[in-house]
């Protein structure tokens, strides 16, 4: 069933003064996902299915930061074309504010096509995302305010170098949390490492960073005792079946079991896990405990067919991590 805007979330106000909003300045683009339960063979066609809906790591992590019931900002551009139009109304919908997000005469909106077999994990990607080069500090010079007042500002590495640099110099005081997006992207933030109060990266992503292999518990630590000592607060690693470790820049650290779930779609759960990191230091809750509530938040998304879950909730994934009927209410969306 095709959702309304009054179905869903509503939004939650426009005005600089209601305090500790989420600002989140990225990508936003249309997700064109193919998925088979058949085996991948190159160079021929296979039976599938074939989806578009909204996307992009910062859209997404805004959208589930709503469904978790933050008042959320999206700092984003998308073309003036159906899917721009496409995007802004169904993330308005989905209880985003998205006034700060542009509209670009001329120009495409970010498009990403993924490929996805039997496991539900992505096994090839492809992006359009050259729109993303025009959110330059003087297209976002309206929005330092927003980066001034604040709770938090999550930043994704799809923005262009200049743009990351002026978005940590107009932070200020602000905690930043940076995703950062792929292997090739993530090294854009090794300038800016200590202004940095939150990571959350994949192995890949990590070796990246810190230029050696994270192929092992124990190179695990070592990577995010690198990255301490760059100056991180809070480092979150995402390690597929081995699920999370956790550090702080005091010491404690520990590990986070993955939480069994029908993965139908990997695309996403990356995006939820951030989203519940933030809701979590929002709530002033200490990393240790507000892990397992974003491993939580991944969980739900993986048993999605798109790259946010409709049903995501603070309610829904307390009784996911409950382990009353696991897998209660976290039906596939369609």
């Amino acid at each position: 069933m095709q959702l309304t805007c009054e179905d869903r979330i509503v939004g939650r106000g426009d005005g600089l003064s209601q305090p500790r909003f989420v600002l989140v300045i990225g990508a936003a683009n249309m997700d064109i996902t193919g998925s088979t339960d058949h085996a991948l063979v190159a160079q021929d066609s296979i039976a599938g299915v074939i989806r578009c809906a909204p996307g992009g790591v910062a859209r997404n992590v805004a959208e589930n930061l709503a469904r978790l019931g933050r008042d959320v900002r999206l700092v984003s551009a998308v073309g003036d074309d159906l899917y721009g139009a496409s995007l802004i109304e169904l993330t308005r919908c989905a209880g985003v504010d998205v006034q700060a997000c542009q509209v670009l005469a001329g120009q495409a909106t970010s498009t990403y096509l993924s490929l996805h077999g039997p496991d539900g994990d992505m096994a090839l990607a492809l992006n359009d995302m050259a729109i993303l080069e025009q959110l330059t500090p003087e297209r976002l010079a309206a929005s330092a305010g927003l980066l001034r007042h604040a709770g938090v500002t999550l930043v994704d590495c799809n923005l262009p170098e200049a743009t990351l640099a002026w978005i940590v110099a107009q932070a200020g005081d602000t905690p930043l949390f940076a995703e950062p997006v792929s292997a090739f992207k993530c090294r854009l933030l090794l300038p800016w490492l200590e202004r940095i109060h939150t990571l959350k990266a994949n192995r890949l992503e990590a070796q990246a960073l810190t230029g050696q292999a994270v192929d092992s518990d124990e190179a695990v630590v070592v990577a995010a005792r690198w990255l301490h000592r760059r100056g991180l607060r809070q480092v979150v690693l995402s390690l597929g079946a081995r699920g999370l470790y956790w550090s702080e820049h005091t010491g404690a650290s520990g590990w986070q079991p993955a939480i069994p779930v029908p993965v139908v779609n990997a695309t996403g759960a990356g995006d939820a896990l951030m989203a519940g990191l933030i809701h979590g230091f929002l709530d002033g809750t200490a990393l240790p405990d507000a892990v397992p509530f974003a491993a939580g938040c991944a969980a739900v998304t993986l048993t999605a067919v798109t790259a946010n879950h409709p049903n995501l909730s603070v309610a829904t994934v307390q009784q996911l991590l409950r382990g009353a009927h696991c897998t209660a209410g976290l039906v596939p969306a369609t």
